[in-house]
């Protein structure tokens, strides 16, 4: 859990844009291909994963394997998980649809590269499951499925090769708080930083953008701790654009640039972080710093 990071509300006065940047030499997000490799597009999503069974005989071979289990009491998650979760009763997660649905939309099947892996899908089946429940995928995105793979849902299969499995409120209160700052007022602050990055469009994790910002959401506690800062000096948070480095030469780097306005005299400062995108898993480049437009 220590090494995550994350947040959600809304309280400021403007609203956060993501602007892709066009101009010069263009932002090679879509891309979210290793030019290196040829392996790809790459994924790094946030999402919920869920269950689903793609055909009748499926299902009813589980209602099978669910009365042979003592699970009076408990609900139909916990039931399934308690069934899953029997070593006898394993080939039945490789036959079930594993489905990641973002932002309430079924958005990819999930298949894991390595067939051990089932049980981080089995572990985001949650016997309790909150609201807030977040996991993140990284992975490899493939075509989309056919028909008849999961009960007609076509959407694109991605192997993935890591499941993180949280609940937000938890990972909030993992993050670093600045000194001298209210715990409470630096909890909201990363709350809404969090949530205004998984509510920005399309963000289905499989551009080069999109990576880059689920990554830093996920694995950078500088942009919660800035955010709030700005937040305490009534600056509001006003856009969030992601550019091409203008130095990344055979590496595919990318600068998100945070601007805070003043709420009362208009004024702009920025602050970047560098993040290089190359491959399936992003890596910090450089620090957060202030950034100047050029």
């Amino acid at each position: 859990m220590s090494d995550h990071i994350a947040m959600l509300d809304s309280s400021t006065e403007r609203t956060v844009s993501i602007v892709p940047q066009s101009a010069g030499r263009g932002c090679d997000c879509e891309r979210a291909t290793s030019p290196a490799t040829g392996v790809g597009p790459y994924v790094y999503a946030i999402g919920r994963v869920e269950a689903r069974f793609p055909t009748l005989a499926v299902e009813k071979e589980f209602a099978q394997a669910t009365g042979r289990e003592a699970t009076a009491g408990q609900t139909d998650r916990q039931t399934f998980q308690t069934v899953l979760t029997k070593r006898e009763n394993r080939y039945l997660a490789r036959h079930v649809c594993w489905v990641l649905s973002i932002q309430g939309l079924d958005t990819y099947l999930l298949q894991p590269r390595d067939p051990a892996d089932v049980d981080l899908l089995i572990d985001a089946i949650r016997p309790a499951p909150a609201p807030n429940d977040v996991d993140v995928v990284i992975g490899v995105r493939g075509p989309v499925a056919p028909p008849e793979m999961c009960n007609g849902l076509m959407v694109p299969v991605v192997t993935f090769d890591q499941i993180y499995s949280f609940e937000r409120d938890a990972l909030i209160k993992a993050i670093p708080k600045p000194k001298k700052m209210d715990a409470a007022q630096f909890g909201l602050a990363a709350d809404e930083l969090f949530a205004r990055i998984m509510q920005m469009t399309d963000n289905a994790g499989a551009t080069d953008e999109h990576r880059a910002l689920n990554y830093l959401a996920m694995r950078y506690p500088s942009i919660y701790a800035t955010a709030a800062e700005e937040y305490a000096k009534e600056r509001a948070l006003t856009s969030v654009d992601v550019r091409p480095a203008t130095l990344s030469g055979a590496r595919n780097l990318l600068d998100v640039v945070f601007s805070f306005t003043h709420r009362s005299t208009d004024v702009t400062e920025k602050f970047s972080v560098r993040c290089d995108v190359t491959e399936e898993f992003p890596f910090l480049v450089a620090k957060l710093s202030p950034y100047f437009d050029r």
